[in-house]
């Protein structure tokens, strides 16, 4: 076992970004995939029961109706997904949509516990069934978004942290390059008034 953990660990794919570039790619790609199956209507009838029963999110059938609150749900997921792609570039917007999917995952899991007829009857908890078995996903999506936050914040914070490093460099060169520049001054000036001196000796000799 050691060994392979040796030859594991001098492995190319085990080194670099590449697991954080892979998540962020499949992210990505199912947050497409899922808003565009909200633009039509037979998923629209599908989310009847998980937007009903959601804590966080029942409310958007008052405001949108059923076809409205499938296009919002669409709209918002490949928001998500487009911030997210950014964010192989831009570590900003990769935090905004990493935020998103983080919200978009905890009005979803926080259906489970709502959802009728989720667990079996006959078998008990934790035995789950039908839309909550579905639902149980996105607990890990919830923790893949937390996970790419982290990692861009992390990132983000990084980069800004450098900044701050060559501004500070910069302020001292210029403070340093401000005093060079005093001294020189000062001492063109001495100069100035010793020659000056040194014609009125000569002129009353």
């Amino acid at each position: 076992m050691n060994s392979l953990i040796e030859t594991l660990a001098k492995s190319r794919l085990f080194k670099g970004d590449l697991d954080y570039h892979l998540v962020r790619a499949s992210m990505v790609l199912i947050f497409v995939l899922f808003g565009y199956q909200k633009w039509f209507a037979y998923e629209a009838e599908t989310l009847i029961p998980f937007i009903s029963n959601g804590p966080l999110i029942f409310w958007m059938y008052a405001v949108f109706g059923i076809r409205g609150a499938s296009w919002f749900l669409g709209a918002s997921e490949w928001l998500f997904a487009a911030l997210l792609f950014c964010g192989f570039w831009n570590k900003k917007a990769g935090i905004l949509g990493a935020l998103g999917c983080c919200f978009a995952m905890i009005g979803t899991v926080t259906i489970i516990p709502f959802m009728p007829d989720g667990w079996d009857a006959a078998a008990g908890f934790p035995a789950m069934k039908g839309n909550v078995a579905f639902l149980m996903k996105d607990v890990v999506l919830l923790a893949v978004s937390f996970y790419l936050l982290k990692q861009d914040v992390v990132r983000a914070s990084r980069v800004a942290a450098k900044g701050r490093e060559w501004s500070e460099v910069g302020e001292l060169r210029a403070e340093a390059a401000e005093q060079v520049t005093i001294r020189g001054d000062a001492s063109v000036r001495a100069g100035d008034r010793t020659r000056l001196q040194t014609e009125k000796k000569d002129k009353c000799n």
